[in-house]
């Protein structure tokens, strides 16, 4: 973690981390992956520093206040916006999401928000298409407690080794196993909710 941002989220807390969130997504860049911020935030947690039930709920607030907005934006004024469209919006990459929204409904939603770069495209693609507020909302809050939850837990999980480790592989590294692991899980967790889902 880059010193500056590390000693941003330590000195401010919970502040610092709903900054971070709420901010990337309703789509400002951030340096720092806010996955990567959660880790740490899980860590920070493990060593005393803040409490884990006050990290996740601070990051679920942010993340489903954060894409609460985006989708509204989208759902008010998609139209209006994609007509618009400045060159740096990916309209193709909106348009296939739309798209996968459309056919696969809440689902696609739920599973499209755990993905990485991918979650702030999924708000965008469901304001476009009318989803209707009570079934994005509804399913956002389930996305926002698995991710924000799974990935805090992870870092609070890590927080033994977590110097060693960084140590050992560099932080870039680290946090690249750590994210790998973590996709790798839900993989499977997702395969085995659909295998159950075609039994039923």
């Amino acid at each position: 973690m880059p010193p500056d941002v590390s000693s941003f989220l330590i000195n401010n807390g919970y502040l610092a981390i709903f900054l971070f969130v709420f901010s990337q997504e309703i789509g400002v860049p951030n340096p720092i992956p806010n996955e990567l911020v959660i880790l740490f935030s899980g860590y920070l947690a493990y060593s005393g520093l803040l409490s884990l039930p006050l990290v996740i709920l601070t990051i679920v607030a942010a993340d489903f206040i954060g894409t609460s907005i985006l989708y509204l934006v989208f759902y008010l004024f998609g139209e209006f916006i994609m007509k618009k469209a400045p060159r740096w919006i990916p309209v193709h990459k909106i348009e296939l999401l739309r798209e996968r929204i459309d056919k696969r409904g809440k689902w696609a939603l739920y599973v499209g928000r755990l993905i990485t770069y991918a979650r702030g495209y999924v708000s965008v693609g469901a304001g476009l298409i009318g989803i209707p507020p009570r079934d994005f909302l509804t399913t956002v809050i389930w996305s926002s407690v698995t991710w924000g939850g799974g990935y805090a837990i992870a870092g609070w999980f890590l927080g033994p080794v977590w110097q060693v480790f960084m140590s050992k592989f560099g932080f870039t590294n680290f946090i690249m196993i750590v994210v790998g692991i973590i996709a790798a899980v839900f993989a499977v967790l997702l395969g085995v909710s659909k295998f159950f889902r075609k039994r039923i």
